[in-house]
């Protein structure tokens, strides 16, 4: 299972040019696909003008969900090689968009990869990469006797406490690390009356 993995921390840009036709990047962290779609939405509303607004995502700590996107671009020429540049850094939940205008002069099938592979590399190359780690939700119920063992199991385990609740018993739902999971469990399953993990 995969514990940590790479993103980027906020929007990067970047800009290439070939044979008159600009190429304007932009890497921007995102989560889910609904987020994705907000910002297609909104690049193609900016750059109505340009020619094509081609892109690629990817998404999920395992890498599991991606697309590469062509917008019109010779098959093959704008969206892979955009998702290539995602790929070589081994990064995720990251989408790279790249804008053309075309400057009148046909680049042919190789100066197009070229030229999309160079604008997303920019973008990218301007990121700032972060590690993040991978987390899972887990609720308990206890009673109170046992309130000073869970707390500090939860401390020890780097849990960051979300919902509180102390009325006839106790709940709590915390998020931690995935590689604290099973050994923070093990040790809660002893002492609490229910774990759950999501």
């Amino acid at each position: 299972m995969i514990e940590t993995y790479l993103t980027i921390q906020r929007q990067s840009n970047g800009i290439y040019k070939e044979k008159g036709s600009k190429f304007l990047s932009f890497a921007l962290p995102v989560r889910h696909i609904d987020e994705i779609k907000q910002h297609l939405a909104a690049f193609k509303k900016e750059y109505y003008d340009a020619r094509h607004v081609c892109y690629a995502y990817m998404l999920g700590a395992e890498r599991e969900e991606y697309r590469a996107n062509d917008d019109g671009e010779p098959s093959g020429t704008a969206g892979k090689p955009i998702l290539g540049q995602i790929n070589s850094r081994g990064l995720t939940n990251v989408l790279v968009i790249v804008v053309r205008y075309f400057g009148g002069i046909l680049l042919g099938t190789g100066g197009l990869i070229t030229a999309y592979k160079e604008a997303a590399s920019d973008a990218l190359e301007q990121a700032e990469i972060i590690e993040l780690t991978v987390d899972c939700t887990m609720d308990i119920f206890f009673e109170y006797p046992v309130m000073d063992l869970v707390m500090n199991a939860i401390k020890q385990y780097q849990a960051q406490i979300k919902i509180q609740d102390f009325h006839e018993s106790c709940f709590i739902r915390f998020i931690v690390p995935v590689a604290n999971k099973t050994v923070l469990f093990d040790k809660l399953e002893k002492v609490v009356s229910r774990v759950v993990i999501s």
